[in-house]
């Protein structure tokens, strides 16, 4: 049985010095006493009732009804109360960094007590009457436990380094959370990557994601083994349980179809995890971008030569294959106003601001010239081949050269023709921008790639008609934009513009892409 709630609530009245009832039997009632309804409390957002009753769970207005019991509360002093739970490298920095500045941005006064382990507490108030407004607890566990917490109705909101999965997104709706896999329901935060990471002095600077993959299974033991010292490795990851664990497992081992090593060491910190690797000189670890302190981050190479770096651009255009986004999972259920409000200011270009100071990856729009991405077009050149022509590539440089892309990429679910989660958040945030105008006057071409699997002339195909699936998407979810003011367009160049090697499943993944290029 899980008590997130009773000790949140337990932590609010010593931080308030007030009692507050915990979720228990109330009843509504009409004004003539002719509809009552008891049941369990779970929520209420200042104007909906949300009550746990034999009929099931029901949402009931709250200016139609009467409430009795001693978990009834007040409508004339209503405050809202969310509880975040999940992943602690967002709950450490970014989550706590973001709430602040909503509360500054907005006004609200705010008072901080982190005296709670793994639990920060936030009341927000009105400046001028000192009224309490909200109260956030941001609880710093892990992905699995924010699934949890969420589901038992112990949390509001769940931080996740991962997808939400099947079982979990079953169990959600079951408990009348509705589908948590629908593109409503989560929010991508903030951008980060898995990064090998080893000691400053290693000369094997490089690895293949197969290599990396082999190491951290036990089948690759010796640093000579890879060029380097005649020495054995050892083995850092995260917490067990972790999300960042569980996407080093889907992203690197599942792939290679591969289990972890019973010499791997694992650390629920990752901060401790990379001092670990940095004063050994035979270490190898997997930290998160933002989290790499003194230790060096190797760099991804493929068969075909390519050295992949993990840059902020890089993993903004997901063109770095380790790139893992960071998520809020919301119910479908009515939130208080100010808990939407604080939703929609994370998305907001304020936010973008908030979060690459804390040092995340944000995800505002950049816009990259041709002329900086040289690395991308020797690695296209240097894949040249029967499928893909020199004349073909020229002909793509000469008409992508006048415009630029942005670093909004969009990907598709492995083996299926639906958007990734993350490239549903872009959609989202691409089509504020033409609801904004930000793109009037402007042409925007929605460019389609491929892998190398298959004919040049299905590849290309298949790439336009991903780039037209974009598009259209795009178009639907820009509902209250004036599009006659911007120009929308497809197009498709198959393989001819590999950002990884083809020979991995990982390689292919990343070149099979939507990109956007904007004159």
């Amino acid at each position: 049985m899980r008590h997130l709630r009773a000790a949140v609530l337990a932590a609010l009245c010593l931080f308030q010095g007030v009692l507050t009832a915990a979720a228990q039997d109330i009843t509504l009632s009409a004004p003539d006493g002719a509809v009552e309804i008891s049941g369990t409390l779970l929520g209420f957002d200042g104007e909906f009732y949300r009550i746990d009753t034999i009929y099931g769970v029901l949402t009931v207005d709250g200016t139609g009804v009467n409430c009795e019991g001693p978990a009834c509360p007040s409508l004339t002093n209503y405050v809202a109360e969310v509880v975040i739970s999940g992943a602690s490298s967002m709950a450490d920095v970014l989550v706590p960094a973001l709430v602040e500045a909503f509360a500054l941005r907005n006004g609200y006064s705010i008072l901080r007590d982190a005296s709670n382990d793994n639990l920060v507490l936030y009341e927000l108030n009105n400046q001028q009457s000192g009224e309490t407004i909200a109260r956030f607890a941001i609880n710093a566990t892990t992905t699995d436990e924010g699934f949890a917490d969420l589901i038992a109705n112990e949390a509001d909101i769940a931080m996740a380094l991962r997808e939400i999965r099947d079982p979990e997104a079953a169990r959600a709706e079951e408990s009348g959370l509705g589908d948590l896999r629908h593109d409503n329901r989560s929010r991508v935060l903030s951008l980060s990557a898995l990064i090998p990471v080893t000691e400053l002095g290693n000369p094997v600077k490089s690895l293949s994601a197969l290599q990396l993959a082999r190491v951290f299974a036990g089948k690759i033991e010796n640093w000579k083994e890879l060029g380097g010292a005649d020495a054995p490795i050892s083995l850092h990851l995260p917490a067990p349980g972790s999300g960042l664990l569980q996407a080093i497992e889907d992203e690197l081992m599942k792939p290679a179809n591969l289990k972890f090593s019973s010499k791997v060491l694992y650390y629920p910190h990752l901060s401790d995890l990379v001092r670990s690797v940095q004063f050994d000189p035979f270490a190898l670890g997997i930290s998160a971008f933002e989290r790499t302190g003194g230790a060096l981050p190797m760099k991804l190479t493929g068969g075909c030569g390519h050295e992949i770096s993990a840059t902020r651009r890089g993993i903004k255009t997901e063109d770095y294959p380790l790139s893992t986004p960071m998520y809020l999972y919301i119910p479908a259920l009515r939130q208080p106003k100010v808990v939407r409000d604080f939703l929609r200011y994370v998305q907001s270009d304020a936010a973008q601001f908030v979060i690459r100071r804390a040092g995340y990856v944000d995800q505002a729009s950049e816009e990259i010239p041709m002329s900086e991405q040289g690395e991308r077009l020797v690695n296209a050149i240097g894949q040249a081949g029967k499928a893909v022509s020199i004349e073909d590539l020229q002909q793509m440089v000469v008409d992508l050269s006048p415009q630029r892309r942005l670093t909004t990429t969009f990907r598709f679910t492995a083996g299926v023709s639906e958007l990734d989660a993350h490239s549903l958040s872009n959609v989202e945030l691409l089509a504020q921008r033409l609801e904004r105008g930000d793109f009037d006057g402007q042409e925007l071409t929605f460019v389609g790639f491929s892998d190398g699997s298959g004919g040049a002339s299905a590849n290309l195909q298949v790439s336009l008609r991903r780039a037209n699936r974009v598009l259209e998407a795009v178009k639907a979810a820009s509902e209250t934009a004036d599009l006659s003011q911007v120009t929308l367009k497809s197009t498709g160049y198959g393989e001819a513009f590999p950002v990884a090697c083809d020979d991995t499943a990982w390689g292919r993944r990343v070149n099979r892409r939507v990109e956007v290029w904007v004159r």
